[in-house]
């Protein structure tokens, strides 16, 4: 059964959506979001993406305490992203309860240190963030597109040994159109071990259903359960 994985995105400390990863389309849905996590263990939610948007914008982990507060007040198995930018940075995720961590702008400008992460936690502790437009990688926060292209850089990094991806197409990211199940079939047709994390574009338990069909492992979404599209009770037939 598909992994299912709700995302609390955070800035200034409060549960935010973006759209396409624009700043400006900034939605506050929570002032709380310990409170949201504690909503999602309640109905069965065992895992749980928490993205520090203030941290990928300023390239340093800001947001660690409300990290922390999800982590001490909840059992949820917490991976987390956005801004983690140094062995510092890591170190902090960790140490305010992060069981994994993201890194996706780090493993483009910087590989060694990501690749050193690596060999060091191992790949069940470190993701790799693979945020796509148009089949290259996007980083900074999907501000800049990078000049990877997304097959060899996956490729790379498995060879590196990295076994769990968050895949992100930008351009669904928000919409509620659907996800790019097209694009996640190429990718396990390519490299059918991966466990391969759908993220963005999911409007519907529909959507959740096509990817598993489609064999993929696991999915992030966030904004359909926000807004109502997907109910937590929605999501009981896969828990």
């Amino acid at each position: 059964m598909i992994e299912l994985i709700p995302a609390i995105d955070i800035i200034d400390g409060k549960c935010v959506r973006l759209s396409q990863g624009d700043y400006d389309s900034k939605k506050v849905y929570n002032e709380n979001p310990v409170e949201v996590a504690k909503e999602f263990e309640a109905n069965g939610i065992r895992r749980l993406h928490v993205v520090d948007l203030d941290g990928a914008a300023s390239h340093h982990v800001v947001n660690y305490r409300t990290l922390e507060q999800i982590a001490s007040r909840t059992s949820l198995l917490i991976d987390f992203g956005g801004g983690v930018k140094s062995d510092e940075d890591l170190l902090i995720a960790f140490e305010s309860g992060a069981q994994m961590v993201t890194g996706g702008s780090i493993a483009v400008k910087n590989p060694d240190l990501f690749t050193r992460w690596l060999d060091r936690y191992g790949s069940q502790k470190i993701i790799l963030g693979a945020d796509v437009k148009d089949h290259k990688i996007a980083v900074n926060g999907w501000k800049d597109e990078s000049a990877c292209e997304l097959s060899p850089f996956l490729k790379e990094y498995i060879a590196k040994g990295v076994e769990k991806v968050i895949c992100t197409d930008i351009s669904c990211d928000g919409m509620l159109k659907g996800p790019s199940v097209e694009l996640y079939k190429e990718i396990l047709e390519q490299y059918p071990t991966l466990y391969l994390i759908a993220s963005g574009g999911v409007s519907s338990v529909n959507d959740i259903e096509a990817l598993h069909e489609a064999g993929v492992p696991a999915v992030i979404f966030g904004k359909a359960l926000y807004e109502g599209h997907i109910t937590l009770k929605d999501l009981r037939t896969f828990l």
